[in-house]
């Protein structure tokens, strides 16, 4: 298979336009996609400590094949790395590996290397060419996708960042089979995510499939990260810098990102949050948009037969949360903006959320 022949979705941006290849054994064949980029022949690779031992290698020996000379420079593995101390860590060693500003950066990784190497590179020199080799279901499906990269504070997530796009997504599917279960699940939630607000169809598959697809069977896997894709692009392309439509890629991210600043990135993963936080935004739908008490029941189900959380629990103090939820960066002066669903596969955003709405709908997710 070659690149012109691998089908790849196309993400379009006039000249910042970029394919995403999904398939099998992409990694080992990093080599022939880089020369149509016009890159320098130098380059880093930034990964962490879990996906190193497994594809560093065989991503730096396929570049050293097609005649790139690279290095691979390793953060620790988890949320605590998407720090302004790791970019300052890295900044530190860049300088010493004689890049230029056509010289590339690829991550390789999950969502949190994603965004962290994508800042890095948006930032460094300028802003390097960067490629996203993502090795995770969540990155995949979600954050290698439409160029939003940076990194935490303690008081929110991605609350310092850019808008810097790739040049190349190679997602390699075959990285899932070494996954965690529970990392695993944690990205099903993006994929529900997307059913959720912009295909009832994909949603309606996903409800019949979802075992299919957590098993890895390899049709369903190639189906979820495609589709999956070609939503996120179509809304990218449409919206790359969030002026409106794209902020419904957010379902569910205003009370999880909360949660997850309430927890110090510790013990709550990313699309954990995600789950409780659209199940509390399908209740508030109800109240707001009109969404059917059927339909939140569905994607309660699902969710829950995924193996995901369902109910916000009681380790937090609802004055905190409601606090993190106004550094969300969707906010506007002080004032909180929802993404709610109408129906399955119809999101709208909303500022018509009181701080009481959400106190009712806490209590009822609890």
């Amino acid at each position: 298979m070659t690149f012109m022949d691998s089908n790849p979705v196309r993400v379009e941006l006039g000249e910042r336009s970029y394919d995403i290849v999904i398939g099998s054994g992409l990694l080992a064949r990093a080599g022939e996609f880089l020369p149509s980029l016009n890159l320098s022949h130098r380059g880093v690779i930034i990964t962490d400590t879990n996906v190193e031992i497994g594809y560093a290698g065989t991503v730096r020996d396929a570049l050293e094949a097609a005649g790139y000379v690279t290095e691979v420079l390793t953060v620790p593995a988890g949320e605590a790395s998407k720090s302004l101390r790791q970019v300052e860590r890295l900044f530190e060693k860049l300088p010493t590996l004689g890049l230029d500003r056509h010289s590339f950066v690829i991550a390789l990784g999950g969502g949190v290397v994603g965004d962290l190497a994508g800042f890095v590179a948006a930032t460094y020199l300028r802003g390097l060419p960067l490629i996203q080799m993502p090795t995770s279901l969540l990155a995949q499906v979600d954050s290698s996708v439409g160029g939003k990269v940076g990194v935490n504070l303690p008081q929110g997530k991605n609350l310092v960042g850019a808008f810097h796009q790739p040049r190349l997504v190679l997602a390699d599917t075959d990285t899932l089979k070494t996954l965690p279960e529970r990392e695993l699940r944690a990205g099903f939630a993006e994929v529900i995510k997307h059913g959720a607000i912009r295909d009832a169809e994909f949603f309606a598959w996903l409800e019949r499939k979802y075992s299919d697809v957590l098993a890895l069977e390899p049709p369903a896997v190639t189906h979820v990260v495609r589709r999956c894709c070609e939503i996120k692009a179509d809304v990218v392309s449409h919206d790359e810098r969030e002026a409106g439509l794209r902020a419904i890629l957010n379902f569910g991210h205003t009370i999880g990102h909360a949660m997850e600043a309430l927890a110090d990135y510790v013990g709550l993963l990313h699309g954990e949050a995600i789950a409780m936080g659209m199940v509390g935004a399908a209740y508030l739908s109800t109240q707001r948009t009109g969404l059917p008490a059927a339909e939140v029941a569905r994607l309660r189900a699902l969710l829950e037969a995924s193996g995901l959380p369902v109910r916000l629990g009681d380790n937090y103090d609802l004055e905190e949360l409601l606090e993190a939820m106004r550094l969300d960066k969707k906010a506007r002066g002080g004032k909180l903006r929802f993404v709610l669903l109408k129906r399955l596969g119809e999101a709208v955003v909303s500022d018509a959320v009181t701080d009481e709405d959400i106190r009712e709908v806490v209590d009822v997710c609890r």
